[in-house]
Order: C-alpha cells, then structure tokens, then sequence
C-alpha cells in the first residue's frame, strides 16, 4: 500500500496525484491520510487557531477532495481515505508501518506545505521505514529520466535500488550520479596526487554500484555521470531534466552518507523535481 498525506493544499494535490501514478505503475492500493493535531486546544487556544470541530471537518473535504481526485485521474486505483487526530509526523510514521512509500507535498523553500507538513520535514525526510517522496506543487514536463545519487557509503544501495524500479516501472533511462571533490590536501605543492587514477576510481565506484543491480533490471538504460562537482549543485542540476531524484538517508532523523550529510536540505528544498528520500 501507498500513503499519501493530504493538508488540503495545493502541494498535497500533486502529491495525491503523483501517489495514485505511483500505485498504478506498482499496483497497490492508495490510502489517503490526514492528520488533525488538536494537542495546541489542551494547553490553550492560540487566538488565530480554529477549533477542534472546524478542523475535523476541514480535514474531511480535503479528504473527499482528494479522493475524487484519485477517482477522476486513476479510477482503476483502490483508494481509501483516513482522518486521524494527532501529531502528523506520528500519525504518518504509524500509517506507514508496512506501506511500500510514502508521499507527500512540498512547496520548496521553507519547508513542507500547510499545517500537516509544516514542521515535521526532518521526520519526514529521516525516520521512515519506507521510502517517502516531497512532491513539488509545480507541473512540470516529462523528461523520462530518473536521477539516483550515489557514493562509497552502504546507505546509497537501496536508494539506489529503489531508483532502477522507478526507471523500469516507467520506461525511463536511469542517471547514476555521484559528485566528488578532491581532498584539501590534493591542492598542496608538496602533496603527489595521481588525479586521472582518482577519476578512474570514482568512475569504478559507480560501475561498480551499477553492476550489482543492473542485471536484474535488463531493461533500463543507465547513464553512469561522474563529476568533479558540489554533491548539492550536481543533483539539484540533474533534477532539472528529470521526473525523480532518488538519495539515501541513515535513517536517523537527517539525510546520511558523504553526499547527503550537509546537503540534504539543499536537496530537498531546491529540486525542482519529486524527491524520494530512501531509509538503509
């Protein structure tokens, strides 16, 4: 099962949209949640805070919104819908359990979008069994390209997993990307550095990664991109031209492994395509 949350927003429509897509390529069923959190009522009401029932409601029209939504664009899909009170980020990790992903919407800088999404990013993007995709609100063309970041750390192979059956389950070619920078002391004078053997053995460490998986995905084309780049500058480039950037995450709360470790909001803010944040 696919769990997509929903706030109503603009940003939670495409993700709802890009969830049912995702359910008919994968062929599971669609459930829809989204979460009321009234803790703020039990400590005192904020002057600007709508009450408990008003937001129950509200909750339930976003639902009905989505659902027929899901119903207009992919009606083989089984969708389902849930109204949950409570923190969002526990009512989604709890939903998510045993969900095959998670999705949910983004509007870029500045965090996730609307009261569901708000202040929970970190949660989002680093907790999760599943993998959980940020859509973006914007429309944008396909370009039948799916974008995997990779390096020499264990946490990039089940994102990168999770990349070739993207590409596969939509036909599209896959970019294995993997952005190095030379060590400081590469630039002293009095430091050899054999710099065509470091090129050769980045481009060894992706043939590698590469190799591991790609006989059991015969069909997708994959481009191997090596470059000497910023990690976050290479990736947010390659988002550009294409329909998912796939990276590894620790697991534990913040994005993990060399090329995600301080980039990781970077990434996520700044793509301009769905990112899909994949747990080790």
């Amino acid at each position: 099962m696919i769990i997509v949350g929903v706030d109503g927003s603009v940003a939670s429509r495409a993700a709802v949209e890009w969830a049912a897509g995702d359910a008919v390529r994968k062929r599971v069923p669609l459930r829809i949640v989204h979460a009321v959190d009234t803790s703020w009522y039990q400590v005192g009401r904020r002057p600007d805070a709508a009450p408990p029932g008003t937001l129950l409601r509200e909750g339930r029209r976003a639902l009905r919104e989505a659902e027929a939504l899901v119903r207009e664009r992919q009606p083989s899909v089984e969708v389902t819908t849930l109204e949950v009170e409570g923190e969002p980020a526990v009512v989604l990790r709890e939903q998510a359990e045993d969900a095959v992903e998670l999705v949910v919407g983004s509007r870029g800088l500045g965090g996730f979008s609307g009261a569901l999404l708000g202040s929970v990013s970190v949660h989002v993007a680093g907790h999760f069994r599943c993998p959980v995709v940020v859509v973006r609100a914007e429309r944008r063309p396909a370009h039948g390209e799916v974008v995997a970041g990779v390096d020499d750390s264990p946490e990039c192979e089940p994102a990168l997993a999770y990349a070739f059956e993207q590409a596969e389950l939509r036909g599209a070619a896959l970019r294995v990307l993997h952005a190095w920078r030379l060590p400081v002391h590469a630039f002293a004078p009095e430091a050899a550095y054999d710099l065509a053997e470091v090129r050769a053995s980045q481009h060894r460490l992706v043939s590698d990664r590469v190799k591991a998986l790609s006989h059991d995905y015969p069909q997708v084309i994959v481009i191997e991109d090596v470059q000497c780049a910023l990690p976050a500058e290479a990736l947010t480039a390659a988002a550009e031209r294409a329909d998912l950037l796939v990276v590894g995450s620790h697991g534990r709360g913040a994005l993990g492994s060399a090329l995600l470790g301080s980039v990781s909001r970077g990434v996520l803010h700044h793509a301009s395509c769905p990112v899909a944040v994949v747990c080790a």
